[in-house]
């Protein structure tokens, strides 16, 4: 009797469904986080009669056939890409990408990571880095005199002086795009890394090549849709509650064939 493996794992990938969706609204305030989503994929099927088999020796075929399946597996957890709504906040190193595009840091190892959470800092030094406190390319440090800071739609950074009228061009933000976004590896602390199925990073100016733009004193918020989700924790709760019943079933079955005399 199969349905006791089978309804196991439609209740391992229920419980599956429900965990991404808890990550989903824990990280509803998550600074440019995007949802993501659990795919699945019907297992293997036994083949106890296949399609077309010759039934007759005048070569009378089943139309249909037999094949009983065995259940389900997790085939992918999807991100969904969506564009964030932009917050205003006014700081002068809190960036939102409006567009595609992410932000290239340099980790502790000299590797790059990938961000698209904008609120940026300085050091003690002036250098503008991540909350993690990791470099933003391409290396961009803030004089200690600067009165104060402007970042353009290209992602020019400019330096206002106290002593000075015209202000001083400190640098450029570049952003990195990938033919496939859904490739890249998360690490966490808003940080993706590069994969063999995200394909290389493409650097490029922001506005230009398909890449998004720079909006100063606005970061992004998280895309997760708590109606949405909160609907497919209800429905994945429902699934669940159901394979527990076909277990339960299959169970009185098993002890109704036990008990026969």
């Amino acid at each position: 009797m199969k349905a006791l493996q089978i309804a196991a794992t439609g209740m391992s990938a229920q419980q599956m469904r429900v965990d991404v969706i808890s990550n989903n609204l824990a990280n509803m305030s998550t600074t440019g986080y995007n949802a993501r989503r659990a795919d699945f994929a019907d297992l293997h099927y036994q083949q106890i009669a296949r399609p077309g088999s010759v039934t007759a020796a005048d070569g009378t075929m089943l139309p249909t056939g037999v094949q009983l399946g065995l259940g389900v597996r997790p085939s992918a957890i999807s991100v969904m890409l969506a564009q964030g709504s932009l917050t205003q906040t006014n700081g002068d190193l809190d960036v939102a990408i409006e567009g595609r595009g992410y932000l290239e840091v340099t980790m502790p190892g000299g590797s790059a990571g990938y961000t698209r959470d904008g609120a940026l800092k300085r050091t003690g030094d002036g250098l503008i880095v991540n909350s993690e406190g990791y470099q933003v390319a391409p290396g961009i440090t803030i004089p200690s005199d600067a009165r104060s800071l402007a970042v353009n739609a290209d992602g020019e950074v400019y330096a206002y002086f106290a002593d000075r009228v015209e202000p001083e061009l400190l640098g450029q933000m570049s952003l990195i795009g990938f033919t496939n976004e859904k490739g890249l590896e998360a690490v966490g602390s808003n940080l993706f890394l590069e994969t063999e199925a995200s394909g290389p990073p493409v650097q490029g100016t922001p506005g230009q090549e398909g890449l998004g733009t720079l909006r100063q004193g606005y970061l992004e918020e998280s895309s997760v849709d708590a109606v949405r989700e909160v609907t497919e924790l209800i429905k994945a709760q429902r699934a669940y509650e159901l394979n527990a019943k076909v277990i339960t079933a299959a169970d009185q079955m098993l002890s109704a064939t036990t008990q026969v005399r």
